[in-house]
């Protein structure tokens, strides 16, 4: 796709996905999960970058998942080129500075989170394709996704004057927005999804970090430098790392950088942040119930169940979310499931 060098997919894994509970849990978050096809959400993410374009991917995960992330990995013929293990969570911006530190400055480095779905694999190639030329140039690039809903849970992106064949300048990133925010901005025509996903050479990433944030540059590099070394596994220095302010790269770098660039794409986009957002992405039986493991259901309908032990026996309800893993039940009327993060707290309390 580039005249020079192949582009680094780097998986983003560090995330504990715990509006997913119980499925989801900081030992086991939902990336490592099969929740959508049989391979794992880490896996369909790889398995989106297995082309001759594409080098072997770089992941930056947490150290618990090292063992499980590798095999996972290999279990697709997917062997990393580095593993890097970070000894603590600082967030996208540093996470992502140490993968721009172990590639060729000049490599381009689509940054992908381990844990979305994409239906429509050609279209995000097509749109990989139509930024390559500004990344070559030192743009930084990210991909909106067509809203088909006001979404209050995601940021936007409104998309400014084009600059290339299908490709826009940013005008301005908007963070998640109220309701009727959200409304306006779809009826404008001109905002999308910010997905999170990311196409950008390493060392104009580096170079718009450190002038941003360089904390977050000099702790990476001082991690990197003392970092220990264990074939693809890569250990950074815990506490230069841990020196690291902890910042999105949507706030440390891309609102703040001066030539930010944009995509639209409809590629079936989903972040599967919810358990509500699972069940709109899901096959559904006639009644539309979606259910996975040891279920049996008469006369529901439009619920989404889930056990991967205990088994489920359902008479007459509608509109139920139902999650069993472990010991755990959760139970809550569809529409509210982003309550969940709420009822952990609770919990915790």
């Amino acid at each position: 796709m580039t005249e020079t060098l192949a582009i680094v997919p780097v998986i983003l894994s560090g995330g504990s996905g715990t509006r997913l509970w119980p499925m989801s849990r900081p030992e086991r978050p939902k990336q490592l999960l099969a929740l959508t096809a049989k391979e794992t959400m880490l896996q369909l993410t790889a398995q989106r970058a297995l082309s001759a374009e594409f080098t072997a991917p770089i992941v930056v995960g947490n150290a618990t998942h090292a063992g499980e992330i590798q095999a996972q990995l290999d279990a697709i013929g997917t062997h990393p080129q580095a593993l890097i293990l970070e000894p603590v969570g600082r967030n996208t911006a540093p996470a992502i500075a140490l993968a721009a530190l172990v590639v060729n400055p000049a490599a381009p480095l689509l940054v992908m989170p381990s844990d979305h779905i994409i239906s429509d694999v050609k279209a995000f190639h097509a749109a990989i394709r139509a930024a390559l030329p500004l990344v070559a140039d030192g743009w930084l690039v990210t991909f909106g996704i067509e809203p088909d809903a006001p979404e209050t849970g995601y940021g936007y992106i409104q998309i400014g004057e084009p600059i290339a064949p299908g490709v826009h300048r940013v005008a301005r990133f908007v963070e998640k927005p109220q309701r009727e925010v959200a409304e306006a901005m779809i009826r404008s025509g001109d905002h999308a999804w910010n997905g999170g996903i990311f196409l950008f050479r390493a060392d104009s990433f580096l170079n718009a970090l450190a002038t941003h944030g360089p904390e977050m540059t000099d702790a990476a590099k001082a991690a990197m430098a003392e970092a220990r070394h264990e074939g693809c596994r890569i250990f950074p220095d815990a506490s230069a790392f841990a020196a690291s302010p902890a910042d999105s790269i949507d706030y440390a770098v891309m609102e703040k950088a001066d030539r930010v660039a944009v995509v639209p794409v409809t590629m079936g986009w989903s972040d599967v942040g919810s358990w509500d957002a699972l069940h709109a992405i899901s096959a559904a039986d006639d009644d539309g119930n979606v259910h996975h493991g040891s279920v049996v259901a008469l006369d529901s309908e439009r619920c989404q169940v889930r056990t991967d032990g205990a088994r489920i026996a359902m008479v007459g309800v509608s509109d139920l979310t139902i999650i069993a893993s472990g010991n755990d039940i959760l139970i809550l009327p569809r529409g509210r499931s982003q309550e969940v993060k709420r009822l952990l707290e609770a919990m915790e309390a």
